[in-house]
């Protein structure tokens, strides 16, 4: 694709980021294929081609975004299924990430829509306020019924229909909280390694068994687990609602106390359970590529960061529980599949370890879930999920597996199959509780 930059703007490492990724696409049109927009509302503008046309002449002509850029830009959901197909190598999310922080940057926004996205930004990172969210949201629910029901997903959602979106993702009831910052467990018998486990914001919330799954699984096959203290949100949600700021001053936080707790004990790895914040992590050497004190580091912490399937792939597990006649339906999170290109390593560990695993038909389209994507675009997400368990209902599963909390949630939100982690799963076959009855 010809770009047409100025030297000045070329000067802005952003924009020669931009320049390169831009003229490596050569218009193929491969990616419309896959991206889930563009194949529930066939819309150019809403597939992964049209979104770079739109990105492009933004940073060309580097004015405001108007209403009908930031409409497309919003719809997409960041699953990077397009990075997946793309035969030319176009890395889209960072092309997508810079487009999304000038238009938080140069677009204002309703006044409705600043101030539910400005809630989001403040409260998901924050698990106490996140916590008291969800308790409201369950005292809300009742007045759900009163709030619009969703129209057709080519209109702009209203806020009621955000609000309904917020509350219908609401557990029942809140577990009790996990285990705090701070916390070591120690390995059981020979230690093997020493491993920092990512508490999360929304999981340690909504579903703090997950990393009980898997504190117990590493210590029982001898691996030490901490978690860190002073470890903040991965910056994550804040980075795809285009609050830079936010994301990389969280990033620097954790990349300090990640590296002083393997100054004191070591880190043989960064061992995360959410996948979507797996990818944010594993690219903090990118976003903090141009910062003289932290690029070093953020590159060092990249390269520590592993999913937990990819860790626990090499500690060659010991079943202690057969599940034969077990189905589980693997839904492969998009962040995991299409942003770490992890895909055949968690359904290995499922199959080796005693389950029948079954792919799920479309399995590279996403659930809709996408961090904040089902609360701000709650037609589409609607649809997504919709699609989703449809597929997932065709292989006819006992349990739904998947590797984001985010996913979980969503897909958990239409189906009554119990929907659990696949290290849950791991540990279950390793002396474990069984999930998915709670």
């Amino acid at each position: 694709m010809k770009t047409e930059f100025s030297l000045a703007q070329l000067a802005d490492p952003d924009i020669a980021e931009a320049d390169k990724i831009l003229r490596a696409c050569v218009h193929c049109g491969f990616c419309t294929a896959t991206c889930p927009t563009y194949v529930l509302l066939g819309d150019e503008l809403d597939s992964p081609r049209g979104r770079i046309y739109l990105i492009k002449e933004m940073l060309e002509k580097d004015r405001p975004p108007t209403q009908e850029v930031v409409k497309h830009i919003d719809r997409c959901l960041s699953c990077l299924a397009c990075m997946t197909t793309c035969p030319s190598g176009v890395n889209y999310m960072h092309l997508v990430d810079q487009a999304r922080v000038k238009i938080e940057k140069d677009y204002k926004r309703p006044l409705t829509e600043r101030a539910l996205r400005a809630v989001l930004a403040w409260v998901l990172p924050r698990p106490g306020l996140f916590r008291l969210s969800m308790i409201l949201a369950r005292l809300g629910r009742p007045l759900a019924a009163l709030l619009p029901a969703s129209g057709v997903a080519a209109a702009s959602p209203t806020l009621g229909r955000r609000i309904k979106a917020m509350l219908a993702l609401a557990p029942g009831s809140l577990p009790p909280r996990g285990a705090a910052g701070g916390s070591v467990f120690p390995a059981i018998g020979t230690k093997r390694g020493r491993v920092a486990l990512l508490q999360g914001c929304a999981q340690q919330v909504l579903a703090p068994r997950i990393n009980q799954a898997a504190i117990n699984l590493l210590t029982r096959h001898g691996v030490e687990v901490v978690l860190v203290k002073d470890e903040q949100c991965c910056g994550a949600l804040t980075h795809h609602l285009g609050h830079d700021g936010d994301a990389l001053a969280r990033a620097r936080a954790n990349i300090t106390a990640w590296l002083n707790e393997a100054a004191r004990g070591g880190l043989d790895a960064i061992l995360v359970t959410t996948s979507g914040c797996g990818t944010v992590i594993k690219d903090y050497g990118f976003m903090l590529r141009e910062d003289r004190d932290f690029a070093k580091p953020a590159a060092r912490v990249s390269a520590l960061a592993k999913d937990i399937t990819e860790y626990v792939g090499g500690l060659d597990l010991q079943p202690k529980q057969q599940h034969g006649d077990l189905v589980i339906a693997y839904h492969s999170a998009c962040s995991l599949q299409h942003g770490q290109k992890i895909t055949q390593a968690p359904k290995e560990l499922l199959s080796k370890n005693g389950f029948v695993v079954k792919d799920v038909p479309e399995s590279h389209l996403c659930c809709g879930s996408a961090g904040t994507y089902n609360i701000l675009q709650p037609d589409i997400a609607s649809r997504l999920r919709d699609r989703k368990v449809a597929n997932i209902a065709m292989v006819k599963p006992d349990m739904i597996a998947a590797g984001n909390i985010g996913c979980m949630v969503q897909i958990a939100g239409g189906t009554s199959v119990p929907v659990v982690h696949t290290i849950e799963l791991l540990d279950w076959a390793t002396g474990g509780p069984r999930p998915g009855l709670n």
